[in-house]
């Protein structure tokens, strides 16, 4: 999961070397923290949350064929 977001994020963003993505297990979740250059947090996030809305889809599809749970979290 963390490779696929990897992937989705640095096609989105200008500054593809900063991109950090931390994963940590918390109950039966796995949590994805997504830390990014600061001039390009709006490209993550989009208009009204979208784009952050659609990765989150992405990982909770991707979770259902391996029956986990993953969280994405944004850090600025």
């Amino acid at each position: 999961m963390k490779d696929l977001l990897e992937f989705v994020v640095r096609s989105l963003v200008d500054d593809a070397e900063s991109v950090r993505i931390r994963t940590h297990e918390r109950d039966q979740a796995t949590v994805l923290e997504l830390e990014v250059a600061p001039d390009d947090l709006g490209k993550v996030i989009g208009r009204q949350g979208r784009t952050a809305r659609a990765m989150r889809t992405l990982l909770n599809a991707a979770g259902q064929k391996t029956r986990r749970r993953y969280i994405l979290d944004i850090l600025d």
